[in-house]
Order: C-alpha cells, then sequence, then structure tokens
C-alpha cells in the first residue's frame, strides 16, 4: 500500500512511519525537516510547510493519506485541494478534546461535539484546541467522504514523548523516595501507547469503510492512583512512598496541570478521560500492559534523555511543599 503521512517523524507521526514500514508499505512523508530530518531514509521525504505547499508537490497517487499534524479546518482544507482526489482513504488523527461536557464515564463516540465560537480563530491555545480539532474533523468528512476514519486518542505516551507528560512520573517514581502525589486519588485517567495507536492506524487501513474511534486504554473506571501505583510497582525503588495532596492546597501554591502533568483537578475536560473504547477494541485495538509500556518509556528515557519542560515541578519545589503539606 503507497501511504502518505502528514507529519511523520515527530513522536505520534514518527511511531505511526515506524509501522507503516514495518508493515512493508511504500511511505511517503510530508514534512519540513525539522525533526529527525535523517530519520526513516527508505521512506520518500516531501519537505514543506503543509500551510504554503507548493504546486505540484503532492503530484503522485497514494492508496491512504494519515494526518498527523492538522490543527487547523483551513490546512485540512488545504490538504485536500492539493491531493485533488489522489489521497486514497484519510486518516485523521484527532483527541478527545473535542467533546463538549460528556454525559458521564464510558461516553461513545456520538457525544456532542464543541463548537468554534469565532470560525475565524487559528491561535490554538487550551480553550480552542478541542473546538478547533472538532472542525477539522467537519472538514474532513465532507473534503474525503464517508471511508473516513477519525481516531480520537486521549493522552499518548511512550518513547520519544517531547511533551515528558507521562514520562515526567515515570522518571520521578523511578528516583523513589516520598512522592508528591496530587488528588483525588480517583480521577480518572486514560492513556494510550503511541506505538499501540501506530499498529492498529496501519491495520485500520485494511478494514473496510470508515468510522471514528476512542484510542484510550484502560476501559473506565480507571484512576491517576492506579496509573501511579502501576509506575511504583514497575519502575520504583524499594521505599517508594506516594503522599497524596488534597487539591485545594495545591491549587493555593499556584500548581497546575502543567505543574503536575496529566493532573486534572481543575481541568474542564476531566470527564474526557473516561471515554468508551469499545468500538476501537472491536476494530483490533489491543493495547499492551501499563507496566510494559511504564518500563519501556523509562528504559527509552534513559537512552535518549529529553531536558522536561521548564513549568515541570522541581525537586525543590516538591519537598518545599510536602513539608507545608506535613505541617499544616
Amino acid at each position: 500500500m503507497r501511504i502518505l503521512i502528514v507529519g511523520g517523524t515527530r513522536f505520534v507521526g514518527r511511531h505511526i512511519t515506524e509501522a507503516a514500514l514495518a508493515a512493508g508499505h511504500e511511505v511517503t512523508l510530508l514534512h519540513r525537516g525539522q525533526t529527525g530530518p535523517d530519520l526513516f531514509p527508505s521512506a520518500t521525504h516531501l519537505r514543506a510547510d503543509r500551510n504554503s505547499l507548493p504546486d505540484g508537490l503532492l503530484a503522485g497517487e497514494w492508496d491512504a493519506t494519515v494526518d498527523v499534524s492538522g490543527y487547523l479546518p483551513r490546512q485540512v482544507d488545504g490538504l485536500a485541494d492539493a491531493l485533488d482526489g489522489r489521497g486514497g482513504r484519510y486518516v485523521y488523527i484527532s483527541s478527545v478534546s473535542v467533546y463538549d461536557v460528556p454525559a458521564g464515564p464510558g461516553f461513545a463516540e456520538s457525544s456532542p461535539l464543541l463548537e468554534l465560537e469565532d470560525p475565524t480563530v487559528e491561535e490554538v491555545t487550551n480553550e480552542t484546541y478541542g473546538p478547533l480539532k472538532a472542525a477539522c474533523e467537519r472538514v474532513a468528512e465532507e473534503r474525503f467522504g464517508t471511508s473516513t476514519l477519525i481516531v480520537r486518542p486521549t493522552y499518548v505516551v511512550g518513547p520519544h514523548d517531547h511533551l515528558s507528560r507521562f514520562t515526567f512520573w515515570v522518571e520521578r517514581v523511578a528516583r523513589g523516595g516520598e512522592i508528591l502525589a496530587p488528588g483525588p486519588r480517583d480521577a480518572a485517567i486514560q492513556v494510550i501507547d503511541a506505538r499501540d495507536l501506530a499498529d492498529w492506524t496501519i491495520r485500520l487501513l485494511g478494514r473496510p469503510g470508515g468510522g471514528v474511534f476512542h484510542a484510550v486504554s484502560p476501559a473506565p473506571p480507571f484512576s491517576f492512583e492506579e496509573l501511579l501505583e502501576a509506575m511504583v510497582a514497575e519502575v520504583g525503588p524499594p521505599g517508594t512512598k506516594l503522599t497524596w495532596v488534597d487539591p485545594d492546597f495545591l491549587g493555593e501554591r499556584g500548581l497546575t496541570g502543567e505543574t503536575l502533568p496529566l493532573w486534572s483537578a481543575f481541568d474542564v475536560e476531566k470527564d474526557l478521560n473516561a471515554a468508551n473504547p469499545a468500538a476501537a477494541f472491536a476494530a483490533g485495538l489491543s493495547p499492551r500492559p501499563l507496566r510494559q509500556t511504564v518500563r519501556e518509556t523509562y528504559e527509552s528515557a534513559l537512552r535518549d534523555p529529553l531536558p522536561p519542560p521548564p513549568e515541570r515541578l522541581t525537586a525543590e519545589q516538591e519537598s518545599r511543599v510536602l513539608a507545608e503539606w506535613h505541617q499544616r
């Protein structure tokens, strides 16, 4: 199969490219060349900014197009114009952030989507990301037809994650000692290993018809406490201790979901971490055990360490907040 991957060299796109090549497909990558320029020598590389595609760049023909980097509706529309019917089946990697507040745990893909208040907005922020992705989905279905596949993951985790959200916790647990665990313990959480997402996305291309799927795991209920305990069990040295701290106490000290990634106490999207993965599981999504992802993420971080984002909690901050918590 000839597959065009738009944005195929960084994290999710990188794993999708690896999966496509491993399955024996002929791969063309459309990317800017800023990340991983030496990756995938067996693939054809088309280097360009998707916002200003040169005439004739996408003059070829493909059996499928996987779009990992579409954040604005005009980007999806422009890609459809450039391909002019030669892109084959279209796969759009979206997000569970497209949903309006769902009815409750176990919500399905038919739940109501967000709408852009201002259809001209193009700045991607925490507030506009979800509505923009939902708008991209609508353009995708309009332009690429009923065979369109829309994949909505929650937190994507695993090796090469430049956002270092899941990795932050894996590395922190691996250092051991007393760990600041932000409450509430029972906050819902779901993740998906980027490699499982990638393998399944490529296999989806072998199925007839389109569809919308939650690429999430585990099925709810699954809590933040269970996630951290799985990390402690897999990479925590002896004596590792989780100290659960009240979310209001943390909020009063200015801690946020950026300081403590995956923490959703004050996040309006916290209910999105309990999506029903039944449709994806029925279509072949088979996530590896969480503890395997933990172990392999840690091993990857040791081989190829990435600097944490500057807003992450430091060891000094953690010690100070824990001391204040114990003295309250």
